[in-house]
Protein backbone atom coordinates (compact mmCIF):
# COMPACT_ATOMS: atom_id res chain seq x y z
CA UNK A 1 0.00 0.00 0.00
CA UNK A 2 1.00 3.53 -0.62
CA UNK A 3 1.94 6.48 1.88
CA UNK A 4 -0.56 9.26 1.88
CA UNK A 5 2.46 11.43 1.24
CA UNK A 6 4.04 9.68 -1.88
CA UNK A 7 2.06 11.64 -4.62
CA UNK A 8 3.25 14.74 -3.13
CA UNK A 9 6.65 13.34 -3.27
CA UNK A 10 8.56 15.62 -6.42
CA UNK A 11 5.98 18.11 -7.10
CA UNK A 12 7.01 21.31 -7.19
CA UNK A 13 5.16 22.12 -3.95
CA UNK A 14 7.40 19.53 -2.05
CA UNK A 15 10.45 20.31 -3.88
CA UNK A 16 10.04 23.93 -2.80
CA UNK A 17 9.39 22.79 1.00
CA UNK A 18 12.65 20.36 0.71
CA UNK A 19 14.85 23.32 -0.75
CA UNK A 20 13.98 25.54 2.12
CA UNK A 21 14.48 22.95 4.65
CA UNK A 22 17.54 22.34 3.21
CA UNK A 23 18.07 25.72 3.66
CA UNK A 24 17.38 26.05 7.40
CA UNK A 25 19.43 23.25 8.17
CA UNK A 26 22.30 24.87 6.51
CA UNK A 27 21.73 28.40 8.22
CA UNK A 28 21.13 26.58 11.60
CA UNK A 29 24.50 24.77 11.44
CA UNK A 30 22.43 21.26 11.03
CA UNK A 31 22.05 18.13 9.36
CA UNK A 32 19.25 16.16 7.70
CA UNK A 33 18.66 12.83 8.38
CA UNK A 34 20.57 10.75 6.00
CA UNK A 35 17.40 8.37 5.95
CA UNK A 36 15.90 9.54 2.68
CA UNK A 37 12.61 7.44 3.53
CA UNK A 38 12.41 9.64 6.62
CA UNK A 39 12.86 13.11 5.26
CA UNK A 40 10.27 12.15 2.14
CA UNK A 41 7.60 11.17 5.06
CA UNK A 42 8.40 14.05 7.14
CA UNK A 43 8.51 16.94 4.28
CA UNK A 44 5.49 15.14 2.18
CA UNK A 45 3.07 15.67 4.85
CA UNK A 46 4.08 18.99 5.99
CA UNK A 47 3.95 19.90 1.95
CA UNK A 48 0.74 18.22 2.50
CA UNK A 49 -0.38 20.38 5.93
CA UNK A 50 0.91 23.57 3.76
CA UNK A 51 -1.13 22.63 0.70
CA UNK A 52 -4.23 22.38 2.70
CA UNK A 53 -3.74 25.08 5.28
CA UNK A 54 -1.37 27.47 4.04
CA UNK A 55 1.79 26.97 6.37
CA UNK A 56 4.58 24.70 7.24
CA UNK A 57 3.13 22.50 9.96
CA UNK A 58 5.07 20.18 12.01
CA UNK A 59 3.54 16.63 10.81
CA UNK A 60 4.88 15.37 13.95
CA UNK A 61 3.78 17.14 16.64
CA UNK A 62 0.16 18.02 15.11
CA UNK A 63 -3.03 17.37 16.34
CA UNK A 64 -5.80 14.91 14.81
CA UNK A 65 -7.49 17.09 13.03
CA UNK A 66 -5.31 19.91 12.88
CA UNK A 67 -5.31 22.54 14.65
CA UNK A 68 -3.60 25.57 13.66
CA UNK A 69 -4.39 27.56 16.77
CA UNK A 70 -2.39 24.74 18.81
CA UNK A 71 -0.05 23.04 16.33
CA UNK A 72 3.59 24.57 15.71
CA UNK A 73 5.42 25.23 12.66
CA UNK A 74 8.56 23.80 11.52
CA UNK A 75 11.05 24.51 12.42
CA UNK A 76 9.30 24.40 15.66
CA UNK A 77 10.20 26.54 18.58
CA UNK A 78 11.93 23.60 20.70
CA UNK A 79 14.11 22.47 18.08
CA UNK A 80 17.30 23.91 18.97
CA UNK A 81 16.57 22.75 22.25
CA UNK A 82 15.82 19.05 21.10
CA UNK A 83 18.94 18.92 18.77
CA UNK A 84 21.19 20.08 21.88
CA UNK A 85 19.49 17.46 24.30
CA UNK A 86 19.04 14.70 21.82
CA UNK A 87 20.82 15.35 18.76
CA UNK A 88 17.98 15.87 16.54
CA UNK A 89 14.51 17.33 16.71
CA UNK A 90 11.32 15.41 17.77
CA UNK A 91 10.76 14.83 13.69
CA UNK A 92 13.96 13.53 13.12
CA UNK A 93 14.45 15.76 10.45
CA UNK A 94 17.21 17.95 11.62
CA UNK A 95 20.61 16.60 12.99
CA UNK A 96 23.38 18.39 14.70
CA UNK A 97 26.60 18.10 13.11
CA UNK A 98 29.15 15.63 14.67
Amino acid sequence: MANKWDAIVGTPEYNENLARIRKIAGQQGHLLNPDEERIRKVVGLMTMNNNEFGKYYCPCKQNHPLDPAKDVLCPCPGMEEEIAKDGHCFCKLFYQKK
